[in-house]
């Protein structure tokens, strides 16, 4: 084929086939443009240009999601990525009956994204864009006021109901709540394919990690609303993050995705050679972009692309990049395709 097209070298890579060259993308979050769409979208547009990037991830408020089901952040007040919580949904085991299904044209937070895709959609026509989703069960831990992550919490939350509490006291509720979630969500994928998006990029954080549920509760708690979300998407690509230490990507191999990304970096986690059907999304550590390390992130992008030369490989880093990443290790990175 000649001639590619970034949307084909996007869509042949995920199908599993090769291209001219690999791809290659980064993302970060834009916390001072984050509040509004239009802000968002022009931030988010002015960083695919500038660095010419192959696809790209949205990357909303870290929080979008918990505040489309009712919770609330004060958004002059941030730790890391994260705004401080003023207020959790579920803050006893009863409040889960709380939770039912959103009307997507009812949602501020929901209405605020899809306007915002569709004014990244008309600045960006060539470029492949995918928005960020959280699992059902990573946005209950958010509703609760817990981080999915075993070591963190959410700032702002001082007394989070506890999970064992949340998950174990009445188990039926959850799974209630979380089926209202997946089909909020289900239906919200449905909306963004409307507006043209090219896939989902659909984290379960940590969820995945054995320190936070074991494989048996995840199975049950994550995997069933996984697929309601995940099967949703007819036509787009859906490229799966599995984020932090033990995050057992090959877990996700026969999910309805054609992409997964996880941190070939972190304590208890493969790297690029593991066995996966689907098309890795992946090869850079994501803490090196802030400080002047461009040889490092030059070493790592070619060793990746070495490394996994006979299989379709995204070349990311394996997370989001600090919001201080210098334009020099931006640049690098884009660059290293080239070489």
């Amino acid at each position: 084929m000649t001639g590619w097209t970034k949307h084909d070298r996007f869509q042949a890579l995920l199908q599993g086939e090769f291209t001219d060259r690999p791809i290659v993308s980064c993302w970060h979050h834009f916390l001072e443009y984050e509040q509004t769409a239009e802000d968002l979208a022009k931030a988010t547009i002015m960083f695919a240009k500038k660095y010419n990037w192959d696809w790209i991830k949205v990357n909303p408020r870290a929080t979008y999601l918990a505040e489309a089901f009712g919770n609330r952040y004060d958004f002059t007040d941030y730790a890391s990525v994260f705004p401080r919580q003023t207020h959790a949904v579920v803050q006893k085991s009863e409040d889960l009956r709380l939770i039912n299904k959103v009307a997507i044209t009812e949602s501020a937070p929901l209405q605020e994204q899809l306007k915002a895709v569709k004014l990244i959609r008309t600045g960006l026509p060539g470029t492949p864009i995918v928005q960020t989703l959280f699992s059902p069960l990573t946005i209950l831990l958010f509703l609760s006021g817990n981080s999915s992550y075993v070591d963190q919490k959410m700032h702002g939350s001082d007394t989070p109901l506890a999970i064992d509490k949340l998950i174990y006291s009445n188990r039926s509720s959850v799974h209630q709540a979380l089926h209202e979630i997946a089909l909020t969500m289900a239906a919200y994928v449905q909306e963004l394919e409307t507006i043209g998006v090219d896939g989902v990029f659909y984290a379960v954080t940590g969820t995945a990690n054995p320190d936070l549920f074991d494989e048996a509760t995840f199975n049950e708690l994550s995997r069933p609303y996984d697929l309601i979300v995940l099967h949703a998407m007819e036509k787009g690509q859906r490229i799966l993050h599995t984020c932090g230490p033990n995050a057992h990507p090959e877990r996700f191999d026969d999910y309805p995705i054609e992409g997964i990304s996880w941190d070939t970096k972190a304590a208890g986690n493969p790297d690029l050679t593991v066995s996966l059907t689907k098309t890795k999304v992946a090869g850079v550590d994501y803490h090196i972009f802030a400080g002047n390390q461009e040889e490092l992130i030059a070493q790592q992008a070619k060793e990746a692309l070495q490394q996994i030369k006979k299989q379709p490989l995204l070349l990311a880093p394996n997370c989001a990049v600090s919001v201080d990443a210098t334009e020099d290790a931006l640049h690098t990175l884009r660059q290293s395709v080239y070489s």
